[in-house]
């Protein structure tokens, strides 16, 4: 049992130590706060980091197979607000109606990102900018510039703020999105196909892959998870949020970055993407309980700078593993 929860996170045999870096800074930043704060391993805190960051796991999962392509992504961040003003706007009606409302949502401007990149061959950084300002806009009209409180009468709210066997709702959300991702990439054919199409299109379409049938799914992905994010959103705070979700797929980016996964595609993890993910929101986690023991005040300006560059050091030890797995 313990062998296959690790497996996910394991470096491939082929020299991907990089991503065994995040696991490191994990693990160290896990004990640092455990040593230093007090309640930090406590069952509040970590069952609200994970209720919180889900929504970050979530994107980061689908922005992993799109940069796995050798894509990008930029219209989550809009997409998740999109999609929690619309499943707010459907939460009266129940909250099957609010989560098929809010990831349907996504997956239409998913689709849409998909069909102009894999159809009209358009730069994935230009038609995913298109699409996150038009979400954008679209959330904003539909909430009238402003934030549309749920239906509360409804079971809508225990998406995002109940638990399940004593696990967050939004937790086992994640956690199951992220063994499906891990069971495709890994044990699939398709998955296979992504990797061979962030290798070189050209070549991968020599080879009969179908590539804009996979690149069109990929994208569609991407934007259903970010739908599913802006579902937990809108219920975990009682309200959809129309101009939420600015700098979430930079995020997202960032966690596939430090897990290991190269921008230029054809390679990638899934756990390690999840680890990434979790590192970062664990770095904003320390900073909210340094605040608290008063030595210091941080703004969420300073927040910002610190796990920039927190980044960027991982970063750079991610690039010096992977130069020393390849002598």
């Amino acid at each position: 049992m313990l062998s296959a929860l690790i497996k996910p996170f394991a470096p491939k045999p082929s020299g991907d130590l990089a991503r065994l870096g995040v696991l490191i800074a994990l693990a160290a930043l896990i004990l640092f706060g455990a040593l230093r704060y007090d309640n930090f391993l406590s069952p509040f805190n970590i069952l609200s980091f994970l209720r919180y960051n889900s929504m970050f796991a979530l994107i980061a999962l689908g922005m992993a197979f799109v940069i796995m392509t050798g894509g990008i992504d930029l219209s989550v961040g809009g997409v998740a607000a999109l999609a929690s003003v619309v499943s707010a706007l459907a939460s009266p009606y129940g909250w099957a109606a609010g989560l098929a409302a809010g990831i349907g949502a996504g997956l239409v401007v998913g689709m849409l990102n998909g069909f102009v990149i894999s159809k009209m061959r358009i730069q994935p950084f230009i038609a995913t900018l298109a699409a996150m300002l038009a979400a954008y806009g679209t959330a904003l009209l539909l909430a009238d510039n402003q934030s549309v409180s749920v239906d509360y009468d409804t079971a809508f709210v225990s998406i995002g703020q109940d638990d399940f066997l004593g696990f967050p709702i939004p937790g086992w959300i994640a956690l199951a999105a992220y063994v499906a991702g891990w069971i495709f990439l890994e044990r699939r054919p398709s998955g296979r196909h992504i990797l061979a199409i962030g290798d070189g299109e050209h070549t991968a379409a020599l080879m009969g892959l179908k590539v804009n049938r996979t690149l069109f799914a990929i994208y569609a992905l991407s934007g259903a998870l970010a739908g599913l994010a802006g579902v937990i959103l809108a219920a975990q705070f009682g309200a959809g949020q129309p101009t939420e979700g600015v700098g979430w797929e930079l995020f997202a980016i960032a966690s596939v970055v430090v897990g290991g996964t190269l921008l230029t595609g054809g390679s990638g993890s899934v756990g390690a993407t999840l680890a990434g993910a979790l590192l970062l929101g664990m770095v904003f986690n320390v900073l909210n309980f340094e605040n608290g023991l008063g030595w210091i005040s941080l703004s969420a300006y300073w927040q910002s700078v610190i796990r920039g560059a927190f980044l960027l050091v991982v970063v750079i030890l991610q690039a010096r593993l992977t130069a020393k797995s390849a002598t």
